[in-house]
């Protein structure tokens, strides 16, 4: 397996440990959301398209507003409505007034938003599996825990 110098063919050593850490999360994190998102295309969605679907199913009938949706995205989105609204065009969500308040607008999946979810499940599995399946499950953990540090903020510089 090439070094990430190697793979994007850099001569120069890195400046600091923690550059090269960086930078070999982000190009790991391009090139699964890169082979996911090919997978999710096949299926006329995008990987972010595929994440509200995934967070409407888990927020049940009841539906979410959209800042709820931005909240539980993995990746930032800068335009939920304008998102929502493609969705909307293809008929995998659908928008109301919330029956408590009717300033808030909720959204909730579709029978076709539920149909699609339940044809990307077995692929997305396959494409995971596909993806870190060569790893261990002790390694997995690691891997996660080790994510889960760097994420921590540090308040002290």
């Amino acid at each position: 397996m090439p070094s990430l110098r190697e793979e994007i063919k850099q001569t120069r050593p890195f400046k600091s440990l923690y550059e090269e850490t960086l930078l070999n999360v982000v190009r790991t994190s391009e090139v699964l959301s890169a082979r996911t998102e090919d997978a999710l295309k096949e299926h006329g969605v995008t990987g972010t398209q595929y994440n509200v679907l995934r967070i409407l199913r888990g927020a049940g009938p009841a539906g979410l507003a959209c800042g709820a949706i931005g909240e539980r995205m993995l990746t930032r989105e800068s335009d939920m409505t304008r998102l929502i609204d493609r969705m909307l065009a293809l008929k995998l969500v659908e928008r109301s007034r919330h029956e408590g308040d009717r300033r808030v607008v909720v959204t909730t999946l579709t029978e076709k938003g539920k149909q699609l979810l339940t044809t990307l499940d077995p692929v997305v599995k396959g494409v995971q599996r596909q993806l870190l399946g060569h790893m261990e499950e002790a390694s997995l953990k690691q891997l996660i825990e080790l994510l889960e540090q760097a994420r921590e903020s540090r308040t002290e510089d």
